[in-house]
């Protein structure tokens, strides 16, 4: 190959290689590399935990790791975008606010419309890319079967399940507050639902309503993660009242606060990347053993 041809491979895609060379030569997990290297995960939790910038501590990690990674911000009130440092964030317009286009897509004729919408070229119409990251901001997507069967909708859930579906890299979803849009089709499609969760009672009550409904569609891992701990007693207190351990925890921090009351991204702040990148091992970890 032509020098100039060759692609340049990051310190973090020679490690990630690595790893993975190391797992098949030992024999162990040959499924690992293409499980791990398209993984799909899901946030969620109750509003104002903290999720969005787990997410998007989640995807610079995996990032640096040496994951191709998408980002799907799908949050009614998104700024996902802000968190991982794109510029002109508050210029994004989500899909969902989108009515023309999700009318046209659903070719909406009075009460009837598509059922099978054409989305397979949004994502390169939409999606946006700062260093090697990708997003994509849909915005609100209501419950599947819920009582919302708007035309647009059928448009934004179809998209999210040919996004989820199709793509060939690692995606990390920014969710409302659980798992309602997926049904049972696309929910299978997500190898683990992060529940985030701070140690405060309403937190708690949401984050195991959320578990409770993710393994009722059938998704095998599901995982705590702990925000805003002050102490050894909040990690107890969480873990004993969800009665499972937290996968992670990330501790108060006065720079990711002050980050987040200015409108900066958070995704450089070391303490809370090195929880982060953390979270990727133990990620890696549960979905090679757990599958």
């Amino acid at each position: 190959m032509n020098a100039k041809h060759k692609r340049k491979t990051g310190t973090g895609e020679i490690k990630f290689y690595s790893r993975v060379k190391q797992k098949i030569n030992t024999g162990k997990n040959l499924f690992y590399l293409l499980k791990i290297l398209v993984m799909k995960i899901a946030i969620c939790g109750k509003g104002g935990v903290g999720k969005s910038t787990i997410a998007a501590l989640l995807c610079r990690a995996l990032l640096e790791k040496g994951y191709k990674v998408l980002a799907i911000d799908a949050d009614p009130s998104p700024h996902l975008a802000r968190l991982l440092g794109f510029k002109e964030a508050d210029k994004v317009t989500p899909i969902a606010e989108m009515k023309d286009l999700l009318a046209a897509r659903a070719e909406k004729e009075g009460p009837f419309y598509s059922l099978n919408p054409k989305v397979d070229d949004l994502p390169e119409k939409f999606t946006l890319v700062r260093n090697g990251l990708k997003l994509m901001v849909l915005g609100a997507i209501k419950e599947a079967g819920g009582g919302c069967a708007c035309p647009e909708q059928t448009v934004l859930r179809r998209l999210l399940s040919f996004l989820l579906l199709q793509s060939k890299e690692a995606i990390v979803i920014d969710l409302e507050a659980g798992v309602e849009p997926f049904g049972r089709a696309t929910i299978s499609a997500i190898d683990a639902v992060l529940i985030v969760v701070q140690p405060y009672l309403g937190s708690i009550e949401t984050a195991k309503q959320i578990a409770k409904m993710a393994k009722d569609l059938g998704v095998k891992n599901i995982f705590f993660v702990g925000n805003n701990i002050s102490d050894k007693e909040d990690i107890v207190f969480l873990e004993k009242e969800l009665d499972s351990p937290l996968l992670v925890y990330f501790f108060n921090n006065k720079d990711l606060a002050g980050a987040e009351r200015s409108g900066q991204s958070v995704i450089e702040i070391d303490e809370p990347k090195k929880i982060a990148h953390l979270l990727v091992e133990k990620l890696e970890k549960q979905l090679s053993t757990n599958g």
